[in-house]
């Protein structure tokens, strides 16, 4: 969705976007419920492997958490002022916003497939 709402405004297809990038918004916060969710109720997991896969997977984990935590106000503020059609300061704040959220979306994948999909030795 966040490739689809960039490809959107580059077209200058400004409703389309909008559409986009609230639905993007929508599913990264009931992600975020269900991930807040999961872990209080089943804890945190350990990786499984050690040295250098547990070096690079705790590497990706820490930039995802700590920018993913920095996603939240950047996030919201970029679409607070898109809806309050405050365009200049909106493409401002979103020229961060955007690779932050794409990482974080990135990270999140790799990160999961790290710890549940991958077979270490």
């Amino acid at each position: 969705m966040l490739l689809a709402g960039l490809g959107l405004i580059v077209k200058k297809r400004l409703r389309a976007h909008a559409v986009v990038m609230t639905c993007a918004f929508a599913v990264s916060c009931l992600f975020l419920v269900s991930y807040l969710y999961y872990h209080a109720r089943h804890g945190a997991t350990r990786f499984p492997a050690a040295g250098w896969p547990r070096t690079i997977y705790l590497a990706i984990l820490i930039s995802h958490t700590i920018l993913a935590i920095l996603v939240v106000p950047l996030s919201i503020r970029t679409l607070y002022l898109g809806f309050k059609d405050r365009v200049p300061a909106h493409r401002q704040i979103a020229r961060w916003a955007f690779p932050v959220w794409l990482y974080v979306s990135v990270t999140g994948v790799v990160v999961y497939w790290m710890l549940y999909r991958m077979r270490w030795p």
